[in-house]
This record gives C-alpha cells, sequence and structure tokens, in this order.
C-alpha cells in the first residue's frame, strides 16, 4: 500500500492549491485528483448533497486504489469528512480554516473570514470559533462568485478583482489586519488579494497545515512511500474535461 497514490477531491480545480503544497512536502508521492466541476460551486449546496457526492468520489478513489483521501474542500469537509471516517477503513485528512493562527497573528484585534456560505454555516467552524476566537473579533464574509473565477481560469480580471473589492474592503474598515482564506480556491487570487488588502494585511491559509498533517498521517499508518522517484499526478473531473487538464497544470505551476 506504501506505493499506492494519495486520492484528492475538491468541488473544482481549488484543491490544486493544496495539491501543490502535497507535493512539496510530499515529491515522491503519486496523486489521483478529482475536481468535481460538474456539481461546483458546492457553497450553495444543501449537507444531503454534499455527502452524496463526497461518498461517490471517495467510492472513485478507492477503485483506483487510493491509500489515503485528502479533502481538499473546506465546504466538504465541514459538510462530510466525519461521515467519510466513519465509513471507510482507510485515514482522511480534510481542510480547516486557519482561525487559530489568525487569532495568534492579529495585532488590531479583528480576523476577517472569507469563506462560501455553506462553510460559514456549518457547525464545525462554529466549534472553532467557540474554541479559538477568545477575545478577539471574527468577521465572516461569504464570497458567492469568487470560486466561479477560479474555475475559469479568471484569476486577474476586472470581475475578479471587483468582487474582491465587494467582500474585502468591508473587512478592512473594520481594521482587520489578518484575512483568513477559508476555501481552497482563493490562495489562486492571492495576487489581487494582497494589492487591495495592502502590506499591513497578513493573508493566512492552510494548503502547507494539510500537507504536514498528511505527511504525519502516512507515517503514522505506514503509508508512507519508500519510492525514491518523483511522484506523478492523475486527472479526473466530473465537468467537462476540453480545457480541464490544462487548467489544472496552469493553476499547479502557479
Amino acid at each position: 500500500m506504501s506505493h499506492a497514490p494519495i486520492g484528492i477531491f475538491d468541488s473544482g480545480v481549488g484543491g490544486i492549491s493544496v495539491l501543490r503544497e502535497l507535493r512539496r512536502e510530499l515529491p515522491n508521492e503519486s496523486f489521483i485528483y478529482y475536481a468535481d466541476s460538474g456539481h461546483c460551486p458546492y457553497g450553495g449546496k444543501a449537507r444531503a448533497e454534499i455527502l452524496e457526492r463526497a461518498h461517490a468520489i471517495t467510492d472513485f478513489l478507492l477503485g483506483r486504489g487510493a491509500k489515503m483521501i485528502v479533502v481538499a474542500c473546506n465546504t466538504a469537509t465541514i459538510a462530510a469528512v466525519e461521515a467519510l471516517r466513519a465509513t471507510y477503513p482507510i485515514p482522511f485528512v480534510g481542510m480547516e480554516p486557519a482561525i487559530k493562527p489568525a487569532v495568534a497573528m492579529t495585532r488590531s484585534g479583528t480576523v476577517g473570514v472569507l469563506a462560501t456560505g455553506a462553510a460559514l454555516a456549518g457547525e464545525k467552524f462554529l466549534r472553532l470559533l467557540a474554541e479559538h476566537a477568545g477575545p478577539v473579533r471574527v468577521i465572516t464574509q461569504p464570497c458567492p462568485g469568487l470560486v466561479e473565477q477560479v474555475e475559469q481560469g479568471a484569476l486577474d480580471t476586472e470581475r475578479s478583482r471587483m468582487l474582491l473589492r465587494r467582500y474585502v474592503e468591508p473587512l478592512l474598515a473594520e481594521r482587520a489586519d489578518v484575512i483568513v482564506l477559508g476555501c481552497t480556491h482563493y490562495p489562486f487570487l492571492r495576487g489581487l488579494l494582497s494589492e487591495i488588502a495592502g502590506d499591513g494585511v497578513a493573508l493566512v491559509d492552510t494548503g502547507a497545515a494539510v500537507a504536514r498533517q498528511a505527511r504525519r498521517v502516512l507515517e503514522r499508518e505506514g503509508l508512507l512511500s519508500d519510492s525514491a522517484a518523483p511522484g506523478k499526478v492523475e486527472w479526473h473531473t466530473s465537468g467537462e474535461p476540453g480545457p480541464f487538464q490544462a487548467l489544472c497544470e496552469r493553476l499547479l505551476a502557479a
């Protein structure tokens, strides 16, 4: 099993921001990436529908021989990861908005969170706030439309800039000096976000932390690859396959 691939899935191509970190941390592991682009975005979907998709994708990845699955989507993690762990015998690693590190970093006492509406309404996110926010004020901002921009490869367009200004400027007006990127699509908009937020605002995501956790789980389970060769990536999507792989390769190299 140590030579088997790691499965990774997201509602679309956003999880590639996590895959980048996984490949840095685990260069000799191979990956099977599944983008559920035919059902993207997850942010406005009911939990039952996300659960159904998560089970279907997990079945597909297990059929391809995955030894572990990374749920590289905050919304899917909140909706489904506990049910997946209870159903399947392999380990799962999920996403968690970076509330704890953001609270530790803030100097103004205000943290902003950009995420999907479903992620912000999830019980897991509310538990994170209760456990880690303490006296820090955490302002949440749903971001409809941003996932679709990344899915189209529109990383530096006027529409993306307009949407980001709409979502970020209210956080800046409240003196947020740390902004959590609570969706795996959003790191691909980091250039525009930095331009809008300015040098005094830190942007935090959890891709690198998830990669480190994946390594710990592989080591604990005796599943870490001992191959000396660089790993490969196999791409799959439930959406239109035409431009999909080209966009994946572009984002992986971004």
